[in-house]
């Protein structure tokens, strides 16, 4: 584990991976504390569910527009102007509820919307903090800390909801916006980037054919996450008992977690292109076994071992993005890696219940295991597309260029 403490010892880092979990914390809260508001003041679960996925698809859009202008313009004015208007659309929300509806459906779709790129930023700034062989740690735990994120963030909803009101739970996700933002943005990494020079394409990073490849193969791995979430609580209803929905989750988590640990610390030989397919295969593997959906003790360890290849490919994803990201779209780059994530999440979950209607529990884990397939067939019929890695016409890879951003006009 020295790999970590040493990542913690280079200046910024601590801070900038701690801020940027306090401000992505409205991205595991904001569908939740939605959800409770609306059902408070009234709305049925068709309404207040549809408001939820809109934020969540609003977010999944407006993260790729506000990276490419932080690809112009540099991160601070993006992140602090973001995080603000977005808090303002949760205050808005807050305020007025579900009625009217328009008010309601413009609210979340600004806060999701104007959400701050700070996942994306982070990503692009870790070679200008750290050497380069701590980057492909800080992705490694990068990924794993995510899955505090989700597990945190719903019961700080559930908590503030309890002991407050459902409004102030909404409010609060603005807040913990703004307050991680301005942790992230007042550093001096994030005020000194600079995007480097380049010639401005409209395709943005989706010109290399090789990202177009990753980003399909993801957003099919996606479903699977959104799948999962409405199994877990078709499983837990099956039994009798809301719990093992927060459980099941919980469990998942703790795997990926792990995954990404332990992957970051091992020294990895071969390069991200020929690792993310083995790894893809894998995390099908362990999704299989949960559509047998046997009694919740052995279900349990299931989705620990689940879990456990989630974070690796997600922080391989990240280094192979580095690689493939045409010079000065690094942050565009990243941000299409989180639409593509939440769009097929999203899919996922309205997927997971026709298949739960159409054949139960076991249909629904089913299709999860299916969505990861599908993105690892993907995946290996487009492999010659991601190339020996991505070297552009001024003979230096993407990474050496993100690393030099920093001084760049």
């Amino acid at each position: 584990m020295r790999i970590y403490a040493d990542l913690f010892r280079a200046r910024y880092a601590a801070r900038l991976l701690g801020g940027t979990l306090l401000g992505r914390l409205p991205n595991g809260m904001a569908a939740l504390a939605i959800l409770l508001l609306a059902r408070a003041d009234g709305a049925g679960y068709t309404l207040a569910g549809a408001l939820s996925a809109l934020s969540g698809l609003a977010t999944a859009f407006g993260q790729p527009v506000l990276g490419r202008v932080m690809d112009r313009r540099g991160q601070t004015g993006v992140l602090v102007g973001g995080a603000l208007v977005s808090a303002l659309g949760y205050a808005l929300f807050a305020v007025v509820g579900v009625d009217p509806v328009g008010v309601a459906v413009a609210a979340v779709l600004v806060a999701g919307f104007a959400t701050p790129p700070l996942e994306s930023g982070l990503r692009a700034l870790w070679p200008s903090v750290l050497r380069p062989d701590q980057v492909h740690a800080a992705y490694a735990l990068d990924a794993a800390a995510q899955e505090i994120l989700f597990t945190a963030g719903p019961l700080l909803v559930v908590a503030v909801a309890a002991v407050v009101s459902a409004e102030a739970a909404v409010v609060a996700t603005g807040l913990l916006g703004v307050a991680g933002t301005l942790v992230v943005a007042s550093s001096r990494p994030s005020r000194t980037w600079r995007p480097v020079e380049h010639v401005p394409h409209w395709a943005g990073p989706l010109r290399s054919s090789g990202l177009r490849v990753l980003l399909a193969s993801l957003t099919l791995t996606g479903t699977a996450l959104g799948v999962l979430s409405v199994a877990s609580v078709a499983y837990a209803d099956a039994r009798g008992s809301d719990m093992w929905a927060g459980v099941i989750m919980a469990a998942m988590s703790a795997g990926a977690f792990a995954g990404g640990i332990v992957h970051g610390v091992r020294p990895w030989v071969r390069p991200a292109r020929a690792r993310l397919p083995w790894l893809m295969v894998c995390l099908t593997v362990c999704y299989l076994p949960l559509a047998w959906a046997p009694g919740p003790a052995v279900m349990v360890v299931l989705s620990v071992v689940s879990g456990v290849f989630l974070a690796p490919v997600i922080a391989c994803t990240f280094s192979l993005v580095d690689e493939l990201a045409p010079a000065g779209t690094v942050t565009e780059a990243f941000a299409w890696v989180v639409a593509a994530f939440g769009t097929g999440a999203a899919a996922g979950t309205a997927v997971a219940g026709l298949a739960g209607e159409a054949g139960g529990v076991r249909w629904a884990f089913a299709v999860a295991a299916a969505g990861a397939a599908l993105g690892t067939l993907l995946l290996l019929a487009g492999r010659r597309a991601l190339g020996p890695g991505m070297i552009h016409s001024t003979g230096t890879s993407t990474r050496e260029l993100s690393r030099n951003g920093t001084s760049a006009a």
